[in-house]
């Protein structure tokens, strides 16, 4: 079985997320701080008439925070019933990835970030980690709590 990927950067590493969990990508404007939030949670965002909290991927997974640029994008994902907006680095390619392609991630990935991961795969020579997003949200709480989804 084949599945629709978008394919986005993280320092300097390339990550896939599953099209059907995207809802829509937007550029980066105006991020509003929460007071008391968790380390990793950069603010809220109104998108398409909603307030969704924004996760910065890079403070998620342990790295270094860095000032989002023009090539700057809040994947907006939904996971287990929740809008969540993820800030990454850029976002542009979109890849198919058979399910055979993704091997389960080594123990030696099981650190900082790879209790995030469902597994790695390589695409044209370059290596592809792909998400669990309810891995990556778990700890978001309470903030992501109230981000149910709006029919």
């Amino acid at each position: 079985m084949t599945e629709t990927y978008i394919l986005f950067t993280l320092v300097g590493t390339t990550y896939a997320v599953r099209t059907r969990d995207v809802q829509h990508m937007e550029m980066v404007e105006e991020i509003t701080p929460v007071p008391n939030a968790p380390p990793f949670v950069e603010g809220v965002v109104f998108s398409r008439g909603q307030v969704v909290p924004v996760l910065n991927l890079r403070a998620r997974f342990g790295f270094e925070r860095a000032a989002p640029d023009i090539r700057a994008r809040l994947l907006i994902v939904q996971v287990s019933g929740r809008t969540i907006g993820l800030l990454v680095d850029s976002a542009r390619d979109f890849a198919s990835i058979t399910a055979e392609a993704v091997r389960p991630p080594q123990e030696a990935l099981t650190g900082l970030n790879g209790s995030y991961l469902e597994g790695v795969a390589v695409l044209n020579d370059r290596i592809v980690l792909v998400l669990d997003l309810a891995a990556v949200i778990d700890g978001a709480e309470p903030l992501v709590r109230g981000a149910k989804e709006t029919v």
